[in-house]
């Protein structure tokens, strides 16, 4: 099963290309802090500007970087079925140890047509397969009986919760049994979503914060909740300022603020505005990982990206 703290990955731009080097050193940072899991091409890595090519050479990059010291899971979603049999079945062959498939946006499908889009997939492609339930984004809500429905298939194994309500842990365990995994999409939320039962996160705040976001976790497995807990409240004006606006916006000047990336986005989403950058500076350096909230290299990455 997938537990703990698995950093939805970005993806780092320069002049409009991937920053391959970046992407590399991205990857290597979350692997020496500590973290459990990695998702490339998720909707934090800008998938939907993504060509396919670039998808596919991601998933591919980032599986040779780990060297299956933690788990790869492949986003591998699109509101085409067939294009998510190629995504997933690539990612199989690329050797990713599981793949997350967004429930389908804008086309609206019914709870049967959610079921058959999933099952088809499952289907062609031997592969665990984690359901990414985010209506916020696709507009569309899977049902906990159709999630149940999609468990009793071998390889669909869990579900990345965004729907931002904890009820949804109790009613999919009960849908889909004790051994569905169930990782919030929501860093706000983790302490109460691994309280109600779940098992862990995809998480955005993990780019910048990986080492304090995978702490939360080792010391929950170990039955250590006050120490979580005192994680999570030192975390939150952190988790608050990344969400301030559009994800990735904010992350990525978080990381261009410690040297990892530029803050650059691809069209339609833009730069962080001066209103965001103030908070992530202020959380940051509240977090001490910057030495001010005016840090002169802050200023610079500014500059540079």
């Amino acid at each position: 099963m997938f537990s703990g703290s698995i950093t939805a990955l970005i993806t780092p731009f320069r002049n409009g290309e991937i920053d391959w080097t970046a992407f590399d050193n991205l990857v290597e940072y979350q692997i020496d802090q500590g973290t459990h899991g990695v998702v490339p091409c998720g909707t934090t890595g800008e998938s939907p500007t993504l060509t396919h090519d670039e998808h596919k050479r991601i998933v591919e990059r980032c599986i040779d970087i780990v060297k299956k010291r933690i788990p790869v899971i492949a986003g591998t979603g699109s509101n085409s079925t067939a294009e998510a049999v190629d995504f997933t079945t690539h990612a199989k062959n690329a050797g990713a140890d599981a793949a997350l498939i967004v429930t389908p946006y804008y086309n609206k499908p019914t709870q049967d047509g959610l079921y058959a889009h999933y099952h088809h997939i499952a289907s062609h492609v031997d592969i665990p397969i984690i359901i990414y339930n985010i209506p916020g984004r696709s507009v569309i809500d899977m049902a906990p009986e159709t999630m149940g429905r999609l468990a009793q298939l071998p390889n669909i194994v869990g579900v990345k919760d965004a729907t931002g309500d904890l009820s949804r842990v109790k009613k999919q365990q009960f849908s889909c049994g004790d051994d569905f995994c169930q990782l919030s999409g929501e860093d706000g939320m983790i302490y109460d979503y691994l309280d109600k039962g779940g098992h862990g996160i995809i998480s955005v705040t993990s780019n910048i914060a990986p080492a304090q976001c995978a702490a939360l976790h080792n010391a929950w497995q170990k039955g250590d909740k006050k120490t979580a807990k005192k994680i999570q409240t030192a975390l939150m004006p952190l988790h608050d300022a990344l969400f301030c606006e559009t994800s990735p916006q904010p992350v990525k000047y978080a990381l261009s603020t410690i040297g990892l990336c530029t803050d650059e986005v691809r069209l339609p989403l833009v730069l962080a505005s001066r209103a965001a950058r103030k908070a992530v500076d202020d959380a940051l350096y509240d977090l001490g990982m910057t030495a001010s909230p005016a840090d002169p290299a802050v200023a610079a990455a500014q500059a540079h990206g």
